[in-house]
């Protein structure tokens, strides 16, 4: 566990950061590992059927995501206060949402993902082999909601690093079974779904030994678990703006994806092979918003607003210094990169162009993200919505309808970062007026403090807290 109420401010957000970078980087590899396999062992349009497919996954699981990062702030808030009856409380809830949320998302994704596949006009050749793969992964819901949603419970009350260990573990198993059920079994796409579900599983279950033998009030105790009504109300508060942002988003990248489909299947492999490079690329950026949002919550849960300004400006400049860097990595060695996931020229040619707009910016969405962490850390969830929605519904899908006609598949990569520096600038002004401060979920009593037999007894030894 780690107390971020006192110590240095920018020390104590990266040292929190990098664990979640590193694991978040494994993560990343489950798809881009996929994606790889897939492009070089089965051709272009494999690699455009695993592309097609995130749009719809992301729309699903979009609320479920908006509920955890509600649930996430109220942990950080109830651990950074030191109230464990509600933290334990909040934990349990969380727990029991996401398992039924998971089970429904389940039978929906099976059922739905053939015609939402046609609906956003995927080319009738890939549609086969979308549908095989999102089958495999919707198949996999509760263990990638379960593990997800135990990382963040341990991110919440300061632990970044533990996530990180089983994941590093699972993300080997993952690209093994990759090759094995795509190379030697010949499964296809729907093999490299089913080595990341394996894989998932073997983190869910990991961390669930791991909670049960080392945190007495984070256990994982289906018998035990209860269902505390006021909870889930203040993390549906919480969440709801951050799902409905998430679900409204995915919709926006469903339009987005419509566009790129109707360029045929090389603009969409290249799509698939160049947002994966980007997914990787702009790793710090979110999880420095992650990090200050965690930061923030502890902090203003303890009643010290002072320090959230000194790690804002903290997380602004090691988040815009590692963004330049990387934005020169993409410059110098994309077609590179891409070629790892197809050698197919006109493929690398569109992808190297989506690259070099896009990573252009990232200093800007880095701001971005961190001022947005800021406010939903603080309590905030309703502005960070409006201002994502805004920038994505009002700038950058009519950006890319207006300029794609005009100017090809590179009117859509304008587009994105023409919406980020809409949104920069929403987040800005609104984190200058400071009315986000008065948004404290939970209010201290400076004088309630929990002794130290008290803080053994719940499974917090004085040195974690």
């Amino acid at each position: 566990m780690k107390d971020m109420t006192k110590g240095n401010e920018g020390k104590l957000i990266f040292y929190f950061t990098l664990p979640m970078l590193i694991g978040n980087i494994f993560q990343q590899l489950y798809n881009t590992v996929d994606s790889a396999i897939v492009g070089r062992f089965l051709g272009k349009d494999a690699l455009g059927a695993v592309g097609a497919s995130f749009p719809i996954m992301f729309l699903l699981i979009s609320l479920v995501i908006g509920f955890t990062m509600g649930a996430s702030v109220l942990i950080s808030q109830y651990f950074g206060a030191k109230d464990f009856d509600k933290l334990k409380k909040t934990i349990d809830t969380t727990y029991i949402v996401i398992f039924f949320a998971s089970i429904a998302i389940t039978f929906i994704g099976i059922i739905f993902s053939g015609p939402i596949l046609r609906l956003i006009k995927t080319p009738e050749e890939i549609i086969p082999q979308a549908k095989a793969y999102l089958d495999v992964i919707f198949l996999g819901m509760i263990a990638m909601f379960g593990y997800n949603t135990i990382s963040g419970v341990l991110r919440g009350v300061g632990d970044s690093k533990t996530p990180l260990y089983f994941l590093i573990i699972a993300t080997g198993i993952n690209i093994v079974l990759d090759l094995v059920f795509v190379v030697v079994f010949k499964w296809g796409v729907a093999g490299a779904a089913w080595a990341t579900v394996i894989a998932q599983a073997f983190s869910f279950l990991a961390s669930i030994i791991y909670l049960n033998k080392s945190h007495e009030v984070l256990k994982f105790n289906i018998k035990n678990m209860v269902f505390d009504k006021e909870v889930f109300i203040k993390s549906l508060k919480l969440g709801l703006p951050s799902g409905i942002q998430q679900m409204l988003f995915s919709f926006g990248m469903m339009a987005m994806q419509t566009m790129v489909n109707n360029f045929g299947a090389d603009t969409i492999a290249a799509f698939t092979a160049a947002t994966r490079i980007d997914s990787f690329a702009s790793m710090p950026i979110m999880n420095f918003g992650a990090a200050i949002s965690t930061f923030v919550a502890q902090n203003m849960g303890a009643n010290k607003p002072e320090r959230v300004r000194k790690g804002y400006i903290s997380s602004v400049l090691m988040s815009a210094a590692i963004s330049i860097a990387v934005s020169l990595v993409i410059a110098i060695f994309g077609r590179q990169m891409l070629v790892i996931f197809s050698n197919d020229a006109n493929v690398i040619d569109i992808g190297m162009n989506y690259l070099t707009i896009v990573s252009s910016f990232y200093v800007i969405v880095s701001t971005m993200f961190i001022t947005n962490g800021v406010l939903r850390g603080a309590g905030d969830a309703i502005f960070p919505m409006i201002s994502s929605l805004l920038s994505l519904w009002i700038i950058r899908i009519p950006v890319a309808y207006i300029l794609s006609p005009k100017i090809g598949s590179n009117g859509i990569w304008w587009s994105i970062p023409i919406g980020w520096c809409f949104g920069l600038v929403l987040s800005l002004g609104y984190y200058k007026l400071g009315k986000w401060r008065e948004k404290v979920v939970i209010k201290v009593d400076s004088q309630i403090k929990a002794d130290e037999k008290d803080k053994e007894k719940i499974g917090f030894p004085e040195e974690a807290i």
